[in-house]
């Protein structure tokens, strides 16, 4: 009598789910969108140059005012901009509404224009 020798076989489930559940680890686990720093220069006691007048520009959820004249987006870089190379300060005011993606659109846009130097104010 001649016994059959039997292969002992990897059960390949188990497997499987452990490559699985790494992998549904590895997925939850790790960020698909990138965040980028935004720099918010917060202004301070005397941190506005006093040799011109500085722009005021407030921004709220709907509009976006430049020295009190309602402007858009796209035109805020050329209103901004004024005669090249002279140095300008402007002053960001937040309506109570405003929010962090909108700031950060209006941000990107000054942010272009050299020889400006920005402060937001920040509510107390």
């Amino acid at each position: 009598m001649q016994r059959k020798k039997r292969k002992n076989r990897l059960s390949m489930t188990s497997l499987i789910d452990v490559i699985f559940l790494l992998l549904l680890f590895f997925m939850l686990s790790s960020t698909f969108s990138k965040f980028a720093e935004v720099p918010l220069p917060v202004g301070t006691a005397g941190s506005v140059s006093s040799q011109s007048t500085p722009l005021f520009l407030r921004v709220t959820a709907e509009d976006i005012s430049l020295n009190g004249e309602t402007i858009a987006l796209d035109a805020l870089a050329a209103a901004l901009a004024g005669d090249a190379g002279t140095p300008k300060a402007a002053i960001v005011g937040l309506g109570p509404e405003v929010t962090a993606q909108r700031l950060t659109d209006v941000l990107a846009v000054v942010k272009s224009i050299p020889y400006l130097t920005l402060n937001v104010l920040v509510p107390a």
